[in-house]
């Protein structure tokens, strides 16, 4: 059996870093991660390809040598998920589909040709459906709310990939999250009790990638990694700190994280110790009735800034999430968003207009209230919405673009990395990769001198903090190269949206 396995396009979009992952030669963030977990999963006697159309060109010829095409993707995928599903149908290929946007949406997206979906987690369902596929009788849909362990899933098929295209490597330590925000779907795909992998397992995990010749960058992709503290705590983090430095530090570890995290110090200094640099947080909103309307309770009765500003204490960097369309948001909630950004020093802030996914509790309240727009494009940063909001909707967009456009304009912008440096006290492990600098980061520096610090309007203010990092913060040097160089591609896709 021949198995092609295809991960469709991103749109361009904040999160995609298409522009920035330019100054350093890569093609894409990460690599699929579901679809190397499937392929793990599939018998070790198939043939397997992997094209991931954000680093490869998806040929006919790749279609035709495939028995069957394995097909995953989220809902910003969706308009390159039926450009595929149309080609393998003119080619005659069949197709197998899962995942987040088939898991969800299947019936709204009318895919007539594909032949079988494998929805909920793989776990679950790829076992029933590989059963029957080699009896022949194999179903046209294959659907569970299970939720199994992940104890036994397999190590990603890592050897299907181009590691030399990635900026970052994925693992998955955990599913599921403990809370419930009113438009989030995760808790729909992975359930509220967080389920992990043993420590064994994500250390066996952590050598292929090693042994597969990675250096570097690792995002560790569940939805809340806190969702278990006291096992993170006691068995994961400890065992995290021992294989680090025992093997030298190869890595630096991202992930996203609820912001209780900043409540707990001693959690935030093992993740530090473990190699932890980053770490992305759901703020949403100041709007602390608009927290509410969303059952964000976590972020409520808080300081949200003051929580930001001990995580950077403790060398985390923050990247924050924002969203703007909540019923309860007065029109005074743009200002507050770009005070509340600028003041917090969360450079990297992936603002986005409320958008009700399927499934979601606030996709079935608006139904109710007979607020569903038709379509939509499940991305909720390029200015569509698929429901009617409470706010008028022409004030609604152009504040949001006007809240793109201001934090992301040069001098603003600068002002955030600024703020960021001199709140941030990295962890101080020896270096990544034993030291060595890349070809492809010197690279970066000259190109970013050379576009940002000559072509670019706002060259004054890369300068000036140029120099002043240079001499003040000679250590935190790369990074402000790094933040200059996101800022580029931030105001690349905002003027898009404009």
């Amino acid at each position: 059996m021949k198995i092609l396995l295809v991960y469709p396009q991103y749109p361009d979009a904040f999160w995609s870093f298409k522009y920035a992952l330019k100054f350093i030669s890569k093609k894409a963030a990460f690599p699929p991660l579901g679809l190397l977990t499937v392929a793990a999963m599939l018998p070790k006697e198939w043939q397997k390809k992997l094209v991931d159309m954000n680093t490869t060109a998806l040929t006919d010829e790749d279609i035709k040598w495939a028995d069957y095409v394995f097909i995953s993707a989220m809902i910003v995928q969706q308009e390159s998920v039926k450009e595929v599903v149309a080609r393998c149908g003119g080619l005659h290929t069949k197709i197998v589909a899962g995942g987040p946007l088939f898991t969800t949406g299947y019936e709204q997206l009318n895919l007539g040709e594909v032949d079988h979906f494998v929805l909920g987690e793989a776990e679950a369902t790829l076992p029933l459906f590989l059963e029957d596929l080699q009896k022949g009788c194999a179903r046209h849909i294959y659907e569970s709310n299970e939720h199994p362990e992940i104890t036994e899933t397999p190590i990603p098929l890592w050897e299907l990939v181009d590691m030399k295209k990635y900026a970052s490597m994925n693992v998955q330590y955990s599913r599921g999250c403990p809370f419930n925000c009113e438009f989030c779907d995760i808790v729909i795909l992975n359930g509220h009790r967080p389920r992990t992998k043993d420590k064994d397992q994500l250390v066996a995990e952590f050598d292929e990638l090693c042994r597969q010749g990675w250096r570097g960058s690792v995002f560790i992709v569940d939805d809340n990694f806190i969702g278990n503290k006291r096992k993170l705590k006691e068995e994961m983090l400890p065992a995290m700190v021992e294989w680090s430095q025992k093997r030298k530090h190869p890595f630096r570890f991202f992930t996203e994280a609820s912001i209780n995290l900043a409540d707990d110090e001693q959690l935030m200094q093992l993740m530090t110790e473990a190699g932890f640099d980053t770490v992305f947080v759901g703020i949403e909103t100041p709007n602390e009735e608009s927290l509410v309307e969303c059952s964000k309770f976590q972020n409520v009765n808080r300081d949200l800034v003051a929580s930001v500003k001990k995580m950077q204490n403790y060398g985390l960097q923050v990247q924050g999430g924002f969203i703007v369309g909540f019923d309860s948001d007065p029109i005074s909630i743009f200002k507050s968003q770009i005070s509340f950004i600028q003041r917090s020093g969360i450079v990297t802030a992936m603002v986005g207009l409320l958008n009700a996914p399927p499934g979601t509790r606030l996709y079935h309240r608006l139904k109710k209230e007979n607020r569903l727009l038709p379509g939509g494009s499940g991305d909720n940063t390029d200015g569509s919405l698929n429901f009617i909001p409470k706010m008028n909707r022409e004030t609604l967009i152009s504040g949001y673009k006007n809240v793109v456009k201001t934090i992301y304009s040069s001098k603003p912008y600068y002002e955030r990395v600024k703020t960021f440096l001199e709140e941030y006290k990295p962890h101080k492990p020896p270096k990544v990769g034993k030291g060595k600098l890349h070809f492809y980061e010197i690279k970066a520096l000259v190109k970013s001198m050379w576009v940002l610090g000559i072509k670019e309007k706002g060259r004054r203010h890369y300068w000036r903090l140029f120099s002043s990092t240079l001499l003040k913060k000679p250590r935190l040097f790369p990074l402000f190269i790094t933040l200059s160089v996101y800022g580029f591609h931030f105001r690349k896709v905002a003027e898009k949206i404009q």
